[in-house]
C-alpha cells in the first residue's frame, strides 16, 4: 500500500525508478541517496552479461535480499531511457516455447558511465566512512 511518503519518494526520484521496502526505509535512505542508483544498477548487472528486463528486476529484488526493488512500470522507461543515451542496447530473442524478450547489453558508452558512477560511489562511501565511523562488515 503507498503512502504520502512513498508518493514522495517516487516525484523526487523523477519517476520512482526503485522502492524501498517499508521494512528497510530510515531517515538514512533519502531521495537524493537513492537518485541515480537505478542507473548504476542496472548498468552494473548488464556488465557480465546481456539480460531481459524481469530478470534485472528480479536480480535486484534478489542481491539487496528484498531491500531494493523496481517497480515494472518503472523499469522499462529507465532501460528505454538508457537505451537513448548510449548506454545499453537492446535486441528481441524468441525461443521456442517462451515468449518474445528484449534483452539488452552494455555498450561501451555504458561501461564508461559505469566506470565513472563506480568511482563516483567509492568517494561517496569512503567519505560517509571518515565522517561516521561506519565499516564494512
Amino acid at each position: 500500500m503507498a503512502t504520502d511518503h512513498d508518493a514522495a519518494v517516487d516525484a523526487a526520484d523523477g519517476g520512482g525508478s526503485i522502492y524501498v521496502s517499508p521494512t528497510y526505509r530510515t531517515a538514512m535512505l533519502t531521495n537524493e541517496l537513492k537518485k541515480g542508483s537505478a542507473e548504476f544498477l542496472v548498468l552494473s548487472l548488464l556488465e557480465a552479461e546481456p539480460r531481459h528486463g524481469y530478470e534485472l528486476q528480479k536480480m535486484i529484488e534478489s542481491r539487496s535480499k528484498g531491500v531494493l526493488t523496481f517497480h515494472v512500470a518503472t523499469l522499462y522507461p529507465l532501460l528505454y531511457r538508457m537505451e537513448d543515451r548510449g548506454w545499453i542496447a537492446g535486441r528481441w530473442v524468441e525461443k521456442a516455447g517462451e515468449r518474445r524478450r528484449r534483452f539488452y547489453r552494455l555498450t561501451a558508452a555504458g561501461r564508461a558511465v559505469l566506470a565513472a558512477q563506480r568511482h563516483s560511489w567509492r568517494e561517496f562511501v569512503t567519505a560517509i566512512n571518515r565522517v561516521s565511523g561506519v565499516r564494512y562488515v
